[in-house]
């Protein structure tokens, strides 16, 4: 009886701990689409992004057109003329390929682009966030915009307008 107690009191105390904390919800997707700033970096990445998909698509294209080329000259070329036709295709396309990885692969040209132009806002915004949090003594926020799944947040919760505000240069 005295563990049923015991138990009973812990899950109590637990869920008025749990209670007493005080959270908001924010959309940090919001935010940034607030600011000025990070509209005209992502349209910069965007612009750029395009310039070499078209470099990479132009690339292909070629090789499209050589490899056409190969198969309607296959039967009158020597074994020795079809092999280096092949393995000048296979080498165009693997360096078609490395390109496109350099571009766009992990950690390539448009990630490291994505960190120099968006990375400052976003750090603007995580400050704003926590500024915002510690004034008004909030122990949680959660991102609806982000990995997090909210089934419901009551709107008055949603102080994306407040952090808004905060941010300098932001009407």
């Amino acid at each position: 009886m005295k563990k049923i107690g015991l138990a009973l009191a812990m899950v109590l105390l637990t869920g008025l701990a749990v209670h007493a904390q005080r959270y908001c919800v924010i959309d940090s997707k919001y935010i940034l689409e607030k600011l000025p700033e990070y509209t005209s970096a992502q349209k910069q990445l965007d612009a750029i992004s395009e310039g070499w998909q078209r470099e990479v698509d132009g690339k292909m294209q070629g090789i499209d057109q050589m490899y056409k080329s190969y198969q309607a000259e296959r039967p009158m070329l020597s074994e020795d003329a079809r092999k280096k036709r092949e393995d000048e295709i296979v080498t165009k396309e693997k360096d078609a390929k490395a390109l496109q990885k350099k571009y766009f692969g992990y950690e390539g040209e448009v990630f490291k682009k994505r960190q120099s132009l968006v990375k400052p806002i976003q750090d603007k915004v995580y400050n704003a966030v926590q500024k915002y949090a510690q004034n008004r003594g909030y122990d949680m926020v959660y991102d609806k915009a982000g990995g997090i799944t909210i089934f419901y947040a009551d709107p008055k919760l949603d102080k994306s307008d407040d952090i808004v505000k905060l941010i300098p240069g932001v009407k």
